[in-house]
């Protein structure tokens, strides 16, 4: 597993794609786990900074308490239309929960500085450690997709 500082440092042209899809609008969609293993889809607002990927949400809400039993998690920006013209992102990890005064300050520095505003308290707070990326995008008859997983190189497949 890898901060996102260090994906970038292992896959820095993949890590950049994958960000800006999710910069391109600001959302994306979390795969969480239920009690009962059933898949939960929930929006999120993730936030790439001080070379970590970071997750706030409602304090208590159904996906924070889905991380919290089990921190295995899929996000997936939020795609733009179906013929997926500027790609589509994932990216796979653990979700590990953020309960220390220092890292909830820089966060909300970095959250304000990124939207204007500070997040309201009380809210439960993630960073990512990521297993895996993976960029998809049209090549024309085909379609590219790249991945990386931690400890490994970047990928390239070409489905038709």
């Amino acid at each position: 597993m890898a901060s996102w500082g260090e994906v970038e440092g292992a896959a820095p042209e993949l890590a950049e794609r994958v960000k800006e899809r999710f910069q391109a609008t600001g959302l994306g969609l979390l795969a969480t786990l239920r009690t009962d293993g059933a898949p939960r889809i929930s929006g999120i607002e993730p936030l790439f900074a001080l070379d970590e990927l970071w997750l706030g949400m409602m304090d208590g809400s159904r996906k924070s308490l889905d991380l919290q039993r089990d921190p295995r998690l899929a996000l997936h920006n939020a795609t733009e239309d179906k013929q997926v013209t500027n790609g589509d992102a994932r990216i796979s990890g653990r979700a590990v929960r953020i309960t220390d005064a220092d890292s909830f300050e820089r966060f909300n520095r970095a959250f304000q500085g990124e939207t204007g505003y500070e997040p309201p308290p009380p809210y439960d707070l993630y960073k990512v450690d990521v297993t895996e990326l993976m960029f998809l995008k049209p090549g024309g008859d085909h379609l590219v997709i790249e991945s990386w997983r931690a400890g490994g190189d970047v990928k390239r497949t070409e489905r038709r």
